[in-house]
């Protein structure tokens, strides 16, 4: 038997333990479960593994971003989504089991109130003007566009408005009377048409980093005392006092915040942790790849970084 057969094993195994204990244990005590992995890749699997066995259960997970320390390109759009679905859930309490990679843990997030704040239901026949609900979105980081393909964007059309809200799988269309909702329905992305009906609808903010009045104010003022020169100069500082979301702007995420959080924050009191595999080799190598790259691009007057400390926990505080 392969190595590679074993580790499916290993993990189809070890997911029907979880969900067996969880049924038997926890389900009836309300109490969550956390486990925490190498790295997404097992993650991710162990999530389709447990799914599989209960489909009754929210089993969610903490992706990671996919991108290297210090990286100037963002990530995907939908690991942005499941990961802002995700947290909304935990401040929610209502999730079961939550699984979350090393480098998800170890990375700080946005302090739980902004995910609490921006966050919104819509409700068939709810009385919301069309320009406010427009306003909602962009001022929670989502892009208006012509058509409707990809979490984060929003179409208007008349009293229409496509929307593809963070953590949800399908897009919406709202139709309007007036200042009432009339109708809220999914649609495909790829032949555009209505699907079928729903009676509400749930909007999470777009991204992790906000770019409202007050978050540039914070990003303009941290950005000053932490970095020397002159910050005009700076295509970073530029983008966001203008708002223009930029490539890699995740790593900056401390500067838009008074105070950021880590996922230890965003737990339940009563929340159970299970670490079934040895993660001290991950949380490392992660950790020195991030010195080693902060090393490499820590003198670029345009794109001033963070210390290491700054954007991440330290490997022996995990």
């Amino acid at each position: 038997m392969n190595t590679n057969t074993k580790n499916i094993l290993n993990y189809t195994s070890y997911a029907y333990q979880i969900i067996k204990f969880y049924c038997s244990e926890l389900n009836a005590k309300n109490t969550p479960l956390v486990i925490f992995t190498k790295d997404s890749y097992i993650a991710a699997r162990l999530q389709q593994e447990m799914v599989w066995f209960n489909q009754n259960l929210e089993i969610s997970m903490i992706p990671d971003w996919e991108t290297l320390p210090y990286d100037s390109v963002s990530p995907h759009p939908d690991l942005i989504s499941d990961r802002l679905k995700s947290l909304f859930l935990i401040t929610q309490k209502a999730f079961d089991i939550l699984i979350i990679p090393a480098t998800s843990a170890l990375n700080y997030l946005p302090p739980k109130q902004y995910i609490t704040q921006n966050s919104f239901f819509y409700s068939k026949g709810q009385q919301v003007d069309l320009e406010s609900l427009k306003t909602v979105l962009i001022d929670n980081g989502y892009i208006n566009v012509h058509k409707v393909f990809h979490p984060g964007e929003f179409a208007v059309r008349g009293g229409l408005i496509d929307l593809f809200p963070m953590g949800s799988t399908i897009p919406f269309r709202i139709d309007f009377f007036d200042t009432e909702i009339e109708s809220i329905k999914t649609f495909d992305v790829e032949t555009q048409k209505s699907i079928y009906p729903i009676n509400k609808i749930e909007i999470l903010p777009a991204r992790e980093c906000p770019l409202t009045e007050q978050s540039i104010e914070t990003f303009r003022k941290n950005y000053r005392e932490r970095f020397a020169g002159d910050p005009s100069k700076s295509t970073i500082y530029t983008n966001v006092s203008n708002k223009i979301p930029f490539a890699g702007m995740e790593w900056y995420l401390p500067l838009f915040f008074h105070k950021t959080n880590t996922v230890f924050d965003y737990l339940p009191d009563e929340t159970l942790i299970d670490v079934p595999f040895k993660l001290s080799s991950s949380i490392d190598h992660y950790w020195f790849d991030t010195q080693t790259r902060f090393k490499m691009y820590a003198y670029d007057i345009e794109r001033p970084i963070l210390n290491p400390e700054e954007i991440m926990m330290h490997s022996k505080k995990f």
